[in-house]
């Protein structure tokens, strides 16, 4: 919306600045936060009223959870993703279609895991709708959204998988393939950060980070001069997916302000489905979808945990793990909850680290 200012430039100098993607993208982490902050206590308040005794508590999770936790309301995603839209209307260029396709895969993820949420809420179980049927809206959406992006770039380039580390690799998926491939990264990040969200803060600073390190990736992959130094494949105009990731940081951060130990709320399904659609769609826009793997390599290891659980006990009738997702396994060994948090936020930082590294190492 603000871009469109940058037309009367040529009387009002000024009005030049928004031209710039790194300066809208300032105003969008700011817009984001104070828009938690300004709205976020009054949602918190009308949640816990209508909620009652807030998000249902595994029965066969840690006990302490059961005495910690009971009553803290959740669906405290809203809050991120009313911040994360007005953000990033406010400050992106509306014309950019891949701005549209990230934010329709942000909200439709969101739409379904709010629903889940309400479910869980309003029957007082850890359950909501069927699995198979939100799992196949996600493919759904993710699909659509593939074949946007698809439809954006140009043939055969659109349709390539990159390798990290290699400049010249591109691996040739074709149309079918390519949604397919897309569609599962999409709604596999969006299920991976569910399960990483189950401890206070634990999933929301992965999110940050990993929103910062794709913003910077979307930049440089959006700007020829700094890819064809990097030596990594120029994807035109997905720079101003920068403004989008730092409306997820700024969002995040008012968000973190009230999901800090002890939380006051929960993101809940509508929260971390949304928000790990958005990492995987972004990740398919700039043509980095196995970074991704390296840089939410945390998502990875809890989702992966949960794989393993559920296949060794159908099998073997044994456990690998004390309890999955993977911090649980750790709450069972006796980690506090904080120690818990501040070490993976730890792990995430390094793999961020290591997912960047890609961009110069060729």
């Amino acid at each position: 919306m603000l871009y469109e200012l940058v037309a009367f430039s040529d009387q009002f100098g000024a009005l030049n600045v928004f031209r710039y993607i790194t300066f809208r993208t300032g105003g969008a982490i700011v817009t984001a936060l104070f828009f938690v902050f300004m709205f976020g206590p009054r949602l918190i308040q009308n949640l816990r009223v209508r909620q009652g005794k807030g998000q249902p508590i595994r029965e066969d999770g840690p006990e302490r959870h059961i005495i910690e936790k009971q009553g803290t309301p959740t669906m405290g995603g809203l809050m991120i993703l009313a911040a994360v839209f007005v953000a990033t209307i406010l400050w992106g260029n509306l014309r950019n279609q891949y701005v549209w396709t990230v934010l329709f895969v942000t909200l439709t993820y969101g739409m379904i895991g709010f629903y889940d949420d309400y479910l869980k809420v309003a029957r007082r179980s850890t359950s909501g709708f069927s699995s198979k049927i939100r799992l196949s809206l996600e493919i759904l959406i993710a699909a659509i959204a593939c074949a946007a992006i698809m439809s954006i770039g140009k043939e055969p380039f659109s349709t390539s998988l990159a390798v990290p580390f290699f400049k010249d690799t591109l691996i040739a998926l074709g149309p079918v393939l390519f949604i397919c491939f897309g569609a599962l990264v999409i709604s596999g990040a969006g299920n991976a950060v569910n399960l990483t969200d189950g401890l206070d803060g634990l999933a929301i600073v992965p999110v940050m980070i990993a929103a910062s390190t794709f913003g910077l990736i979307a930049y440089l992959v959006g700007h020829v001069k700094f890819a064809d130094y990097l030596q990594i494949h120029y994807v035109a105009g997905t720079g101003e997916l920068l403004v989008l990731c730092g409306a997820l940081v700024g969002a995040g951060l008012g968000f973190l302000w009230f999901n800090a130990p002890p939380a006051m709320i929960f993101m809940g399904d509508t929260g971390s489905l949304a928000l790990g659609g958005a990492l995987g769609a972004i990740a398919v826009a700039v043509k980095h979808e196995l970074v991704l793997a390296i840089v939410g390599g945390l998502f990875v290891l809890e989702a992966v945990s949960v794989i393993v659980q559920v296949a060794s006990f159908k099998l073997t009738g044994k456990r690998v793990f004390k309890m999955a997702p993977l911090h649980h396994h750790y709450e069972q060994k006796g980690w506090a909850e904080p120690t818990i948090v501040v070490r993976f936020w730890i792990i995430a930082v390094v793999l961020a680290l290591i997912g960047l590294s890609t961009l110069k190492l060729r």
